[in-house]
């Protein structure tokens, strides 16, 4: 038995920063499969320097892909709202990278699917995932990863805006702050949280909608913590 590694890329433009997550989902018996809901690790954190070329970011995530205990056991799912289906081209051309899976992240209420394969996923959806997982401490993140303060301030800063219309969309608290870090995480859990390898009950995707109001208590690791002990030289 081997973990699944998913990778969550979701990237800026001119202002924005490119940020990348690593979540591991743990090796699990059949019988540990059917008992119970997968628990998730925060491997890796990372936000690229405004202006980085994609070039560089690719090579960085088959760099990264490259290691040991991601290769053959990793997915890539990828924001390509902002840049289209160019950059997923690049991702793909690279034979070291496995599965791609691209996003376009919308505004709606329902998740669809392109002719391409591509997947259209509503903000408020990834975000959603993200939020249950913490709540319900099935995602896991080390308090050492450099840019796990960084994602708490993210995750501290949405809230929901109520449009004209009456539809809820998923914001930042206020104009200019970033959820690139958010994203990128979000990206990972929720393609990991419908990947069909973990036997789940086939409605457990299926969540009512909610919103990320207060994150619970003690959801960071702040103390050593057996998971922690092997961690990958990445």
């Amino acid at each position: 038995m081997t973990a699944d590694y998913f990778l969550g890329l979701d990237l800026g433009q001119v202002s924005d920063f490119t940020a990348l997550a690593v979540v591991e989902r743990p090796a699990a018996t059949p019988e540990q499969r059917v008992k119970q809901e997968p628990i998730y690790f925060l491997r890796h954190l990372q936000r690229f320097p405004l202006g980085t070329p994609y070039p560089a970011i690719v090579r960085a995530v088959a760099q990264l892909v490259a290691a040991p205990l991601l290769h053959d056991a990793c997915t890539v799912v990828v924001d390509q709202t902002g840049v289209g289906r160019p950059f997923v081209d690049m991702l793909r051309n690279d034979p070291t990278l496995g599965l791609i899976v691209p996003v376009t992240i919308t505004g709606g209420h329902s998740v669809t699917e392109a002719p391409d394969g591509s997947k259209h996923v509503p903000k408020k959806e990834l975000v959603t995932c993200l939020q249950l997982l913490l709540q319900g401490r099935r995602l896991k993140v080390a308090s050492a990863l450099p840019e796990a303060a960084l994602l708490v301030q993210e995750l501290s800063n949405f809230r929901v805006k109520i449009t004209i219309a009456a539809n809820e969309t998923f914001g930042a608290w206020r104009d200019g702050e970033h959820d690139d870090l958010v994203l990128a995480a979000a990206l990972a859990c929720w393609e990991a949280e419908r990947q069909p390898r973990w036997f789940l009950d086939p409605d457990a995707s299926r969540r009512p909608d909610s919103i990320l109001a207060q994150l619970p208590k003690d959801v960071f690791l702040t103390d050593d913590h057996d998971a922690y002990d092997r961690d990958p030289d990445w």
